[in-house]
């Protein structure tokens, strides 16, 4: 399922709701580490990737993993650029998948940027929930109606196919042709 959210306490329930003691989790703009901390506690046999681009990322992700028994692995990157999807695809497949993609961009501003990355993500790593927490895309879905129905169960469009992995996306050359 994908669940799209806004408020930060909402968004750390649905985390709680859906998380798995031992889920792969990957969480793209993780910040200083508060919702990962969440997801570790969530995840106790599980792994995190948590991505962040922020210079104040790296210190307090090093510190919470020194904290917790969960597995963090912290890429300290812009997952818009391929060379981070291509890493932590590797690192997923190895891993035996991706459970849950949590998105988490720009504290809910450029819901178009936010919406292409989740895109692009859960088309490679095809999780079984997603959860992103935009403002700008949680009004848009309340403000809009539609004639026809197309669903997908899962945390990724599978109602797509794989339309969205990066060699078939012609508008985006930024991602890799390798996954």
């Amino acid at each position: 399922m994908i669940n799209i959210v806004y408020d930060i306490k909402i968004y750390r329930q649905t985390l709680k709701d859906i998380i798995k003691e031992d889920d792969v989790v990957v969480e793209l703009g993780c910040h200083v580490g508060n919702s990962t901390r969440i997801i570790s506690q969530l995840a106790p046999h599980g792994k995190i990737i948590a991505l962040d681009k922020g210079t104040e990322s790296r210190e307090k992700l090093d510190e919470l993993k020194k904290e917790v028994k969960t597995p963090i692995e912290f890429i300290n990157a812009d997952v818009r650029l391929h060379e981070t999807l291509e890493e932590v695809g590797q690192k997923v497949d190895e891993w035996g998948g991706c459970d849950v993609l949590s998105v988490d961009l720009g504290g809910g501003y450029h819901p178009d940027t936010t919406f292409k990355v989740f895109y692009i993500w859960s088309s490679t790593l095809k999780p079984r929930d997603t959860i992103i927490r935009n403002r700008g895309l949680l009004d848009f879905i309340h403000s809009s109606s539609g004639t026809e129905i197309i669903r997908s169960e899962n945390g990724w469009l599978e109602s797509c196919g794989d339309d969205g992995i990066p060699p078939r996306l012609k508008e985006l050359k930024l991602w890799s042709p390798k996954l």
